[in-house]
């Protein structure tokens, strides 16, 4: 009877150890994805920030013509943002780095009623390009659908080379999706932003590159 008695303090103190093993082995999973995250976001904070554009140094080479991905537009009219990404690309314009436009963006959430495209080739017009330059991309709601409807407007025309004009932050993701769709020795312009808040649109960039990445890989 005594043996008997002294196995419920051993069951107990076995299950127990086996709680405390089981606890640490969920912590320390745990821990590693959290380290894992860490990592992974600090990563691709490093590869968006260092993005200098391509080539890093200098006007892209004349390219037939030019990419302006899409931003939001307010009122009809595009705000400030994508007003930054139009600047950039009319001086490379006026640089004769490319005669002609390409501007891509669908409608905007919200009961908009130009889409992006239209709103930024309003704006061109506005800066004296003629409508003959200017192609409209209307109704990609991506990056990636910027990229890829934009290049199948590049072939019916024959086009062969493009300058994609965009910000600083969604430079790197813009080159990546242009390579892997095929595009033809790809260059980014790029613009910082005086009116955008970068740590938000940063850490959301963070996000849509993983996106992006799995979505390629997988």
């Amino acid at each position: 009877m005594s043996g008997a008695g002294n196995r419920g303090p051993v069951v107990a103190a076995s299950f127990s150890h086996s709680r405390r093993k089981r606890l640490r082995a969920v912590v320390y999973v745990i821990s590693a994805g959290l380290l894992a995250l860490f990592l992974w976001c600090g990563s691709l904070f490093y590869v968006i920030g260092r993005f200098g554009g391509e080539p890093s140094k200098g006007l892209p080479a004349p390219s037939d013509v030019g990419i302006v991905l899409g931003a939001s537009l307010w009122d009809n009219k595009p705000s400030p943002g994508l007003r930054e990404r139009l600047d950039q690309a009319l001086s490379l314009y006026r640089a004769n780095v490319f005669s002609r436009f390409i501007v891509t963006g669908g409608l905007d959430a919200g009961g908009a009623v130009l889409t992006e495209a239209e709103g930024m080739r309003d704006y061109l017009r506005q800066q004296g390009v003629p409508d003959s330059a200017i192609l409209i991309e209307p109704k990609a709601t991506s990056t990636y659908e910027n990229l890829k409807f934009s290049k199948a407007i590049m072939q019916a025309q024959g086009w062969h080379t493009a300058v994609i004009v965009t910000h600083q932050y969604h430079g790197s993701r813009s080159l990546d999706i242009a390579e892997a769709l095929g595009y033809e020795r790809p260059q980014v312009s790029v613009t910082d932003s005086k009116v955008m808040n970068m740590a938000y649109h940063r850490s959301r960039e963070v996000l849509a590159y993983t996106k992006w990445l799995l979505q390629k890989w997988l």
